[in-house]
């Protein structure tokens, strides 16, 4: 039974194909002999980092995590009107 809802836990848990997808492509133009922070986990090479998204483990989870957040806020726009200054940013919106 216990097996069981480990099962269950790691599927909830699953990276979607497509995010799994996009991370690897994006730390794949990376260039191999730097290391990626990943917060207080530690730091990893870019083969490290693919592999464990391949994996789908707890830090491949949340590096595909720290990725889309950080798309989503390209997308939104937040990001760059964090770095602009409030002059840039007002000539940005007209």
């Amino acid at each position: 039974m216990i097996e069981n809802a480990k099962k269950t836990e790691e599927k909830k848990e699953e990276i979607p194909k497509d995010a799994k997808e996009l991370t690897i492509a994006r730390l794949d133009v990376l260039p191999s002999d730097k290391k990626i922070s990943v917060g207080s986990i530690g730091e990893f090479t870019k083969d490290e980092l693919i592999e464990r998204v391949e994996k789908g483990d707890e830090i491949g989870r949340k590096v595909v995590e720290i990725e889309l957040n950080f798309l989503r806020t390209l997308r939104e726009g937040s990001l760059l009107r964090d770095i602009l200054a409030p002059d840039q940013e007002q000539e940005l919106n007209e």
